[in-house]
């Protein structure tokens, strides 16, 4: 229900914004030289082991298998499921094109530094917007919420451990096959520990002072 203490935004732009900011904040992140955010150093690791993929091509593979295992779990065909692989797509193209332009920023140590930061608080914001935005969202996003219902263990508990996992794997796979630890840095490790909380953080603010509606449930309740 719409009501009036709260600003109101339109969960389509909503999904448009967070997917948009989410896949600078991956690359910014990765660019800073702290390493790749936790939730597309799975995609990240394959595109350096098989580079004859690029990172936007491994991460839709990958979100592919989380709306699987999400079916499995359910035990049930789950169609909104799909729309979520759609957006995942678009934001895996969305990396490769942040890729793109990305080296124009200066490297200088304290702008890297700047870019761990504002990558972090980028990331947070895009999954708190995509945690509310009442459309299909990135699998990424969507598996740890989903898996959250599923279980009913909280969201931040969640979160943490599925980019714990990610990173574990993440390493293992680039010492292996690499023969060192590639895209992993403190700053990966530092988010991985702590962004579940952050989401947790910027998103009770967002419930505070904002309320999201798409244009079918407006159209219901009015």
């Amino acid at each position: 229900m719409v009501t009036q203490d709260k600003i109101l935004i339109r969960g389509e732009l909503a999904l448009i914004f967070a997917v948009f900011i989410d896949a600078f904040g991956v690359v910014l992140m990765l660019y800073s030289g702290a390493g790749i955010s936790a939730i597309s150093s799975l995609p990240f690791a394959f595109s350096e082991v098989l580079p004859a993929l690029t990172l936007g091509t491994w991460t839709y593979l990958f979100q592919g298998l989380l709306i699987f295992s999400l079916m499995v779990m359910r035990k049930r065909f789950v169609l909104p499921y799909l729309f979520s692989f759609v957006v995942g797509f678009i934001f895996g193209e969305l990396l490769d094109f942040h890729e793109l332009w990305i080296d124009i920023l200066p490297t200088a140590l304290h702008w890297r530094i700047i870019y761990f930061i504002l990558s972090y608080l980028i990331i947070c914001v895009g999954i708190a917007l995509s945690n509310r935005c009442q459309m299909p969202i990135v699998p990424t996003d969507l598996f740890p919420r989903e898996l959250e219902d599923i279980t009913k263990i909280g969201y931040p508990k969640i979160k943490i451990g599925f980019d714990a996992t990610c990173l574990l794997v993440t390493g293992v796979m680039t010492v292996c096959f690499l023969g060192h630890l590639d895209g992993l840095g403190i700053g990966t490790v530092a988010a991985a520990l702590t962004m579940g909380k952050g989401v947790g953080i910027v998103g009770d603010w967002m419930d505070r002072h904002f309320q999201f509606a798409t244009y079918r449930t407006l159209h219901q309740n009015g």
